[in-house]
């Protein structure tokens, strides 16, 4: 059954690509739709998120909504930004609903990697960089690597928002009263867990009916046995080398200290019972910073941040927008996603959403969430980056694959030898030439 559900992803895949080759913003000759004029002569612009702006009290997108109304503001009888919302669960499937339905929003929010590639490749997704080189756009970034995610065959396809880390985030004063120490080794990490428990405290609350959560923590501790996905892509490894098999063991080491509704809880419940005091730690990205602040601003002063233990190197991500390469206003939407990079919009990013800037902009330290200051230090002591694993897969199919063979293994559906030999044989099939 299970082998069924992957050849029917991979099949529905190819067969939306071909869809997204043919389709995008087009007039059903396959040229470019025609500008919609508003009542006050200005061109519309759509533009997809996964949030709900006029619902969400997370102060990332709050920020993200503030930049949608001043530039409406600004560009008041030129252009006019109309956003397209929903949730990160169903986000994917309802762009690409659209863009197989001919209606590609003019703007979208995307991750990089595989996510970013399947609208590069077919050519959903615009490249910037005649954009980026206008009056020194481009220059305003820390630099050239910002863009190395989004660039394919020496075009930048997206334009980097933010920076972002995987950490763990605690209650202080839990650890305190447990007496437990923040933890830099795999058997701290149990130990803080182990005496987080025995004070009557959750020690950790994750969500593993939101797939990715649970892969992020699983990425981290394939990192941990020395896993390399790139010889695992050309064959050179083999995912039943005993790697994963160890890092699945302490995943379910690790899952006897999670909140006894992990399996069904989504990531904002999760989050949630983190910042109202249901659980000892959170691990999550650092873009969870805006969400704790926004929904419970007096958990800032007791809400901490250590690196993932027993690993060298950290997962960092950002947030990008892409163009659509069939809007029918090019310009217009090119000047919305540069609003999303100026300085306004930057400052807001550090010091009201707690997130890394990507560009060169000057913010006041003092007035950024205390939490950012953490997640730089964290930043600063590892040795390196490396993406989440779901996005450093061959292909979103593969990612997704890994996701749910990590929810299997938690779950008990999988051993952690059948989950080795599960993805080996999904690799063999799809993933090496």
């Amino acid at each position: 059954m299970k082998k069924r559900k992957i050849l029917a992803t991979i099949v529905s895949a190819a067969m939306l690509s071909t869809v997204f080759a043919s389709c995008g913003n087009t007039d059903g000759n396959g040229g470019t739709k025609k500008a919609k004029k508003n009542a006050d002569g200005s061109q519309e612009i759509t533009w997809m998120f996964w949030d709900d702006l006029n619902a969400t009290e997370d102060l990332i997108s709050l920020g993200y909504k503030q930049t949608i109304e001043r530039f409406n503001k600004d560009y008041e009888g030129t252009y006019h930004v109309t956003p397209i919302t929903t949730n990160l669960e169903e986000y994917y499937n309802n762009l690409n609903a659209k863009v197989a339905a001919g209606e590609t929003p003019d703007v979208f929010i995307v991750s990089p990697g595989p996510q970013l590639t399947d609208y590069v490749k077919p050519g959903v997704a615009a490249p910037l960089d005649d954009y980026l080189a206008k009056d020194g756009w481009k220059d305003t970034f820390t630099s050239d690597a910002v863009f190395s995610q989004q660039t394919y065959d020496g075009k930048i396809y997206a334009v980097p928002l933010n920076t972002a880390a995987a950490c763990c985030f605690y209650n202080t004063e839990m650890f305190e009263k447990a007496g437990a120490k923040v933890p830099t080794t795999w058997e701290e990490m149990l130990d803080a867990c182990a005496k987080l428990q025995d004070a009557g405290y959750t020690p950790i609350t994750i969500s593993a009916g939101t797939a990715w959560c649970l892969s992020m923590v699983a990425g981290y501790l394939c990192e941990g046995e020395g896993v390399d996905l790139a010889a695992l892509a050309d064959g050179s490894a083999s995912w039943e080398d005993g790697k994963l098999e160890n890092a699945c063991n302490k995943l379910l080491d690790l899952s006897k200290y999670f909140q006894k509704t992990a399996a069904g809880d989504t990531n904002d419940v999760a989050t949630a019972n983190f910042y109202n005091g249901e659980a000892a730690i959170l691990i999550q990205g650092s873009w969870a910073i805006g969400q704790i602040n926004g929904e419970n601003p007096d958990f800032e002063s007791k809400c901490g941040v250590f690196q993932f233990p027993g690993v060298d190197r950290v997962i960092a991500k950002s947030d990008s927008l892409c163009m659509s390469s069939k809007t029918a206003c090019p310009e217009g939407a090119a000047a919305l996603i540069k609003y999303f990079t100026d300085d306004e919009a930057q400052k807001y990013t550090a010091e009201k959403g707690g997130k890394i800037p990507v560009t060169k902009v000057e913010y006041d330290a003092s007035a950024a969430p205390q939490q950012l200051a953490y997640v730089m230090d964290v930043f600063s002591g590892a040795k390196g980056t490396f993406g989440f694993y779901n996005e450093s897969m061959p292909t979103t199919e593969t990612g997704s694959h890994f996701d749910d063979t990590m929810v299997s293994v938690f779950l008990g559906d999988l051993s952690p030898k059948e989950a080795a030999k599960d993805m080996e044989e999904f690799y063999a099939a799809n993933c090496r030439q």
